[in-house]
C-alpha cells in the first residue's frame, strides 16, 4: 500500500504543499530528482510517484514512449530501490491532440494573469490531452489562478472536455 503519491509539478515549483516529499525520506527525494532531470520531460507530461519501502510506483501520462522507459530506468538505478512498478500511460499519437496542446499552452501560459507560471523550467501547470479531452494537473498559488486556467483551457477550440485537477498551495 503506497502511503503517499507525489506529483512532479508539485515538487518542482519551489512551493510548499502539504504532504510534499520533504518528510518522505531519501528514496523519495532521489526519485523526484531523477524524474525532474529527465531530458525530454515537458509541460505536456505529467509524472507522479509513490514510495513504499523499496518499491517505487510510477504514475502519470507521457507523450513519448521513451520517456516512460527513461523514467523507469532512472529510478531503477537509485540505491535502495528494489522494485519499480511502472504504471505510466503513454498518450496516443494524434495530430488533433498535438494541435490542441499547442493552443492550450498559448492560452494558459500566454495569459497575463498566469504568465509567471511560465518562468520555471518545469512548469507547475501540466497540460494532459488524450483524444481531445484535457486535464490540468499541478499547482497554482490561489483559487483565482486555478479558475483562470480552467476558463482559459475551456475556451480553446477543439477541447471536448476540461478537467481541472490543479491544486492550490496551502
Amino acid at each position: 500500500m503506497i502511503k503517499r503519491i507525489f506529483a512532479i509539478a508539485v515538487l518542482t515549483t519551489g512551493m510548499a504543499l502539504a504532504g510534499n516529499d520533504q518528510s518522505a525520506g531519501p528514496i523519495a527525494k532521489e526519485v523526484r530528482h531523477e524524474l525532474v532531470m529527465l531530458p525530454y520531460l515537458e509541460v505536456f507530461d505529467n509524472l507522479a510517484y509513490g514510495v513504499d519501502g523499496g518499491t517505487v510506483t510510477l504514475f502519470g501520462q507521457v507523450t513519448r514512449p521513451t520517456l516512460k522507459t527513461d523514467a523507469e530506468r532512472a529510478v531503477t538505478r537509485i540505491e535502495g530501490v528494489e522494485k519499480v512498478d511502472n504504471q505510466i500511460e503513454v498518450l496516443p499519437v494524434s495530430f488533433h491532440d498535438d494541435r490542441l496542446r499547442r493552443s492550450l499552452y498559448r492560452a494558459i501560459y500566454g495569459s497575463t494573469s498566469l504568465d509567471r507560471y511560465a518562468l520555471p523550467v518545469i512548469k507547475p501547470i501540466r497540460i494532459v490531452v488524450k483524444n481531445g479531452n484535457v486535464t490540468l494537473e499541478g499547482v497554482v498559488d490561489n483559487q483565482a489562478d486555478k479558475n483562470i486556467a480552467y476558463i482559459r483551457a475551456n475556451g480553446v477550440h477543439g477541447a471536448f472536455s476540461v478537467i481541472n485537477n490543479l491544486r492550490v498551495v496551502e
